[in-house]
């Protein structure tokens, strides 16, 4: 075997060929390759990127054919910024890059480092996610957001940017399910809402975990009447359980939602 590289066979008995370098004390695997002269000349391609820093994010793709390249992040970052990190980040010095692809670049705040350093980000059907012990979770759960939520309603980005994860450029709109933020002149009300048919209006608050408690209670409402769908429901983080059963007796709801169940066909909502 050439340099580096290492015959192994799969299940089904095909052979295939792994590469690896070992660099300031790091041993480091390159990937998996069909034949022993593309495992080489990535083994050899690591080298370069290792060795010569004129090899940069910027003109790697006009000078590495064969090496992953997720994996040619993570040898720049290491040899620029001494750390290694197996995932496709690169460091900068209050915020670090993650490679989603060759286009896709993200930035994160360094409190999100230690996170993204053992979770590989995947992104499939317009979502960003990670897996973690067998569960998918998307990356906008980090910070309060549901994965119900719309883009441009439920939370903006505050430059912009919709590649710029760190958490001073997300801003949550609407925290809780069922709940709206509302602004008429000048002050900020929030709207709780259920969908029976159509959106139901179940009140209006003066704060926004008031207003989840109360599309809480209609949706308790709801499961009482015998109505068989689903409704997501909210976990209060801002009251006690003792707090919460308090505002949960006095809070009103709409008294239309009581004359919706009188109607014989509500089943059908």
């Amino acid at each position: 075997m050439k340099p580096g590289v290492y015959q192994a066979t799969k299940k089904d008995g095909t052979v295939y060929y792994r590469g690896n370098i070992t660099y300031n004390g790091k041993h480091i695997s390159i990937g998996s390759f069909p034949t022993e002269a593309k495992c080489n000349k990535a083994y050899n391609e690591a080298w370069s990127i290792i060795k010569n820093e004129d090899i940069t994010i910027l003109n790697l793709q006009s000078k590495i054919k064969e090496l992953p390249f997720d994996k040619c992040i993570t040898l720049i970052n290491f040899r620029d910024n001494h750390i290694y990190i197996k995932t496709p980040i690169y460091l900068q010095r209050n915020y670090f890059l993650y490679y989603l692809d060759k286009t896709t670049i993200l930035k994160f705040d360094n409190d999100d480092l230690f996170y993204y350093s053992s979770h590989k980000i995947q992104y499939r059907g317009g979502h960003m996610f990670v897996s973690d012990y067998g569960m998918q979770y998307n990356i906008l759960g980090r910070y309060g957001i549901k994965p119900y939520s719309v883009k441009g309603k439920d939370f903006l980005f505050a430059n912009g940017d919709e590649t710029d994860f760190r958490y001073s450029n997300i801003i949550v709109v609407n925290k809780y399910h069922g709940v709206y933020r509302e602004e008429k002149a000048g002050k900020v009300i929030y709207a709780a809402k259920i969908h029976l048919n159509g959106d139901f209006i179940v009140g209006r608050y003066n704060s926004e975990a008031k207003a989840a408690i109360a599309y809480n209670k209609a949706v308790d409402l709801c499961k009482a009447r015998g109505m068989k769908k689903t409704f997501p429901t909210n976990f209060i983080s801002e009251y006690s359980p003792r707090e919460y059963a308090d505002i949960y007796t006095e809070i009103k709801i709409s008294s239309h939602l009581y004359k919706f169940f009188h109607n014989k066909n509500f089943r059908e909502a």
